[in-house]
């Protein structure tokens, strides 16, 4: 499916410097990187400790679903107040705080005592984590150049995936041999010493436009972000398509443990084979689309909507099949096709809001996914498994991605309009 438009309405093509020294950049990459790995692998080390709960505790996977649900559901109702504050107060300051306030109860997730304890501790770390992918965008669109939005955020999004592969990994080792609460703890401590560092190597990036420049109010933020069709559909798109992220981190685990039969630490290492398949979508599906959008940058949504569609067909096809090794790579690849739309997306937004926004806009971005997707996600397929099995619903959530990839390609439609209204073009 593609949508025609006339080639004088194609954007030209990207070729701006670094605003910044090469080597910083990429040191402040590196540092955001690493924070985005903390970030993940605190929210997703929850999910391989799932059989342990369920045997302590004796846990509906509907309560299993909630514990990952909670932290997304923080995430998308504070991330816009959070990174509207970060706008204001600087994003260094902010990253800081957030990272400490995660790191510090991952930590205090392995001291619970019970559900609600443990279900609280998981809240704060999404509070902490809520303005965090925002604020670590925009850090990175001010030091890099427009021709590499769409790889450098997506490989910054990509960390989220290599976090997730270690959560799963070594919580399920460490659970294995220390026991399930000293894998919150360890993971806790990661965090708080990349928190502490932070401000040490990242400098606070200058504003642009006037020194005293008002800050726009929120309201008229929001004016500026949904004034345009082409983020409308952008978030809506970008926070469905992360309804199987959401849905397939959270379960891949138990569905290895129950359907595979894998014990916990080997279902934990199979699924972080699985995630990196994600990971290496993600940058790789950045790289791409910023290749073939050099000349045309429409290709950065028409890419997007095939990713989403691709993912769909070929998940669905994997758990219509019994389980086995061909089932697992199926899976492997849809994943890897499921993940690319993220850069790409960032990329869309930063390009049709000013740099002065920017943590804003990509926090309404993490709102949506969050919100859209990755709360949901968890929890709807835990019920739907209570229901009709775990792998009937992992064979039925691929459905939303079809409709993510619907929105892409009607932002598609109003993306060259958008952008030349935008930039005066």
């Amino acid at each position: 499916m593609a949508i025609a438009v006339p080639q004088s309405s194609v954007p030209p093509a990207l070729d701006e410097p670094y605003p910044v020294k090469r080597l910083y950049a990429w040191t402040v990459f590196a540092m955001a990187f690493g924070l985005m790995v903390s970030d993940y692998l605190s929210r997703q080390v929850i999910n391989v400790l799932f059989p342990f709960l369920k045997a302590d505790w004796h846990l509906s996977d509907t309560e299993l679903g909630s514990l990952v649900s909670v932290v997304a559901l923080m995430v998308g109702i504070m991330s816009v107040p959070i990174a509207f504050l970060a706008d204001r107060i600087g994003l260094v300051k902010s990253i800081t705080l957030m990272a400490l306030i995660w790191a510090l109860a991952t930590i205090a997730c392995g001291f619970s005592v019970n559900f609600t304890m443990l279900l609280i501790a998981r809240a704060f770390v999404g509070l902490g984590e809520a303005g965090y992918g925002s604020a670590g965008s925009a850090m990175l669109a001010k030091v890099f150049p427009a021709r590499l939005h769409a790889t450098v955020l997506g490989a910054f999004l990509a960390a989220g995936m290599i976090g997730a592969v270690f959560g799963v990994v070594l919580g399920g080792l460490i659970a294995k041999y220390l026991g399930w609460k000293m894998s919150f703890i360890i993971i806790g401590l990661f965090g708080l010493v990349l928190a502490i560092s932070f401000p040490f190597v990242v400098k606070e990036p200058p504003r642009t436009g006037p020194a005293d420049a008002p800050r726009p109010s929120l309201r008229a933020v929001f004016r500026l972000l949904f004034a345009k069709r082409t983020t409308i559909f952008t978030f809506l798109g970008v926070g469905l398509g992360m309804f199987l992220q959401g849905a397939y981190l959270a379960w891949m685990p138990s569905f290895l443990n129950r359907y595979h039969g894998l014990e916990p630490s080997k279902a934990a290492l199979s699924t972080g084979l699985l995630v990196v398949c994600t990971s290496i979508g993600m940058i790789g599906g950045g790289i791409l689309v910023d290749r073939l959008s050099r000349k045309n940058r429409l290709n950065r949504l028409r890419l997007s909507a095939i990713y989403c569609l691709g993912s769909a067909l070929v998940l669905f096809l994997a758990f219509s099949l019994p389980a086995g090794s061909l089932q697992f790579f199926l899976i492997g690849s849809g994943l890897m096709l499921s993940a690319g739309f993220s850069g790409p997306s960032a990329a869309v937004v930063a390009d049709l809001t000013p740099s002065s926004i920017h943590a804003t806009s990509f926090a309404v971005m993490a709102m949506c996914y969050a919100l859209l997707g990755m709360a949901p996600g968890p929890v709807v397929t835990g019920w739907l498994g209570d229901q009709i099995g775990l792998q009937n619903a992992m064979m039925t959530v691929p459905i939303i991605s079809v409709i993510a990839s619907g929105f892409y390609f009607l932002a598609l439609k109003h993306y060259a309009a958008d952008r030349a209204s935008f930039h005066g073009e």
